[in-house]
């Protein structure tokens, strides 16, 4: 990919506009504002979620001419959603969940103020609570932001960090946690599981169980599978790196109505063709430096492409694709695995849970329960229903399940879960339920690092971009997919000598010089 091009200028405006005043901006090389000439260059950007809308955007932004396959009948891939007709009559809208934008989130949230500059259509929860089922809560609610008095108030103020088992922690161990690099950090942890990291720093079972394993599982992955580094590099963007804290926002209506539709209607003011349900078939190189993208409905030709897939999308189509990239990089793209399943149950109760239950709760010891998240608290599409039938809608989530688990088993075993943690969700009927059981997302097993693909590929009209995608920025989660998204627009826009979109990161290093030299020469030694 692209080397980036660090900025000489003052930061000081965008600190004051929120960023931590330590955030590192991306430049991209210098170019015209625009394409020139009379025939504009086409780009096919198959896969309409977060990555592929960012590409979209940046490039029709640019004059580009955009043509975006999407498989689904609608955009944000996992963070999308789709109509659904409740029981008692109600339309409603299903998604694959919950999720948070956090403050971090920088290349995400700029893209979404492309349509809400003041970003008013995302409202933040007011605390990030943790439960563990023997009794224990956790908070981040009065943790300061910035480190390491974020680190150190945590275990300060965390009943899951007994002060007994504090000199237990191997604290050279864990400095690698203290200084996160990109892709240093891979070169150090990506041998080891996160499991396996957290067993040699020995930090005490409940802090590992609430503060940490909580973390890992976000990724939609046992501990046991994932890469340590990717774990470190967690950690790094979301507390021990970062001032921003872990508080985080939430869209305050449907993923569609408060994020994509918004999007769509700009993309399309831009000229771009959004083509849902639409699924490509195949991509095959041209003899003229362009490329044939083949539908069921007809094959266009477009000068260049965006894979902005998830890691089985984008197997199957580099597979069915024979003369894309060359083999090492069609072997790299055929290891990439997919993470274990998770299941979404959302129900729509006739009565109201307690009112003091917040709207997320990260929870750990409660069978397969990940998080429940009472949605009236935030989503006006909620809220309408449970005041007008008195009750609640309710969603539960559970990461990482054994592939050849039940999902009914799974269902009623989430259904009972929930009545342990809310009691008065016994005596709720349930109107409706709906349940999404899926596994496409991307596993980051332990030594997988470098089998992810790169933004730029052997073919340099083709670029690849998503949340699976291995890029040199500390960025993860849907800022990943955001961030590579542009950063696969970038590079093709370089290519016809045009600007592309600056980018934001967190800090790229710890905070502390004396941290990071001492867990350097730890490092050394070990």
């Amino acid at each position: 990919m692209t080397r980036p091009h660090r900025s000489t200028a003052a930061r000081p405006t965008a600190a004051r506009r929120g960023r931590d005043r330590r955030a590192r901006v991306i430049l991209p090389p210098p170019g015209a504002p625009r394409v020139d000439g009379e025939r504009r260059p086409s780009t096919a950007v198959v896969g309409g979620g977060i990555a592929g809308l960012a590409a979209a955007t940046a490039l029709a932004e640019r004059g580009v001419a955009v043509t975006l396959y999407e498989a689904r009948p609608y955009l944000g891939g996992r963070v999308g959603g789709r109509p659904v007709k409740l029981k008692d009559g109600t339309p409603a809208t299903m998604s694959r969940g919950f999720h948070a934008f956090f403050r971090q989130y920088y290349n995400l949230r700029g893209l979404l103020r492309r349509t809400d500059p003041a970003l008013d259509r995302l409202t933040p929860l007011p605390d990030y609570p943790l439960r563990h089922s023997d009794g224990l809560h956790d908070s981040f609610r009065h943790v300061p932001r910035t480190p390491p008095w974020s680190a150190l108030a945590f275990a300060a103020l965390s009943p899951s960090f007994p002060l007994r088992d504090l000199p237990r922690i191997d604290a050279a161990a864990a400095l690698p946690l203290l200084d996160v690099r990109v892709p240093e950090v891979y070169e150090r942890l990506d041998a080891v599981s996160a499991h396996d990291f957290l067993d040699a720093v020995r930090f005490p079972a409940s802090a590992r169980h609430l503060a940490f394993e909580v973390f890992s599982r976000s990724f939609f992955a046992d501990p046991r599978l994932l890469s340590a580094a990717e774990m470190a590099l967690m950690f790094h963007i979301y507390f021990l790196g970062s001032s921003e804290g872990l508080l985080f926002d939430v869209p305050n209506a449907p993923f569609p109505t408060a994020l994509w539709e918004p999007l769509a209607a700009l993309l399309a003011r831009h000229g771009a063709d959004l083509r849902t349900s639409t699924p490509v078939e195949h991509v095959e190189p041209l003899d003229d430096g362009g490329y044939a993208v083949a539908t069921d409905r007809d094959e266009r030709r477009h000068d260049t492409v965006v894979l902005a897939l998830d890691a089985a999308g984008l197997r199957a189509l580099v597979d069915r694709s024979g003369r894309l990239g060359d083999t090492p990089w069609r072997e790299r793209v055929a290891r990439l695995r997919n993470a274990p399943p998770f299941l979404v149950s959302r129900l729509w109760l006739d009565r109201p849970v307690a009112p003091d239950r917040p709207g997320f709760l990260g929870t750990s010891g409660y069978g397969t329960l990940d998080n429940v998240s009472v949605l009236e608290r935030y989503e006006d599409e909620a809220a309408r229903w449970a005041a007008r039938t008195g009750g609640s809608v309710v969603e539960l989530h559970a990461y990482a399940l054994p592939p050849e688990a039940s999902w009914e088993v799974e269902q009623k075993r989430l259904l009972e879960q929930l009545h342990r943690i809310y009691p008065e969700t016994r005596r709720a009927g349930i109107v409706d339920a709906r349940h999404e059981w899926a596994t496409d997302c991307p596993l980051f097993p332990v030594g997988g690092y470098q089998d992810r693909p790169t933004v730029r590929t052997p073919d340099p009209g083709l670029t690849v971009a998503g949340d699976l995608v291995r890029t040199s920025l500390p960025v993860a989660l849907m800022e990943r997919a955001a961030t590579t998204g542009f950063l696969a627009a970038n590079a093709l826009l370089e290519r016809w000598g045009v600007r592309g979109q600056p980018l934001w990161t967190v800090p790229d290093r710890g905070r502390s010089a004396v941290l990071r030299g001492l867990a350097g020469a730890v490092g050394r030694r070990r």
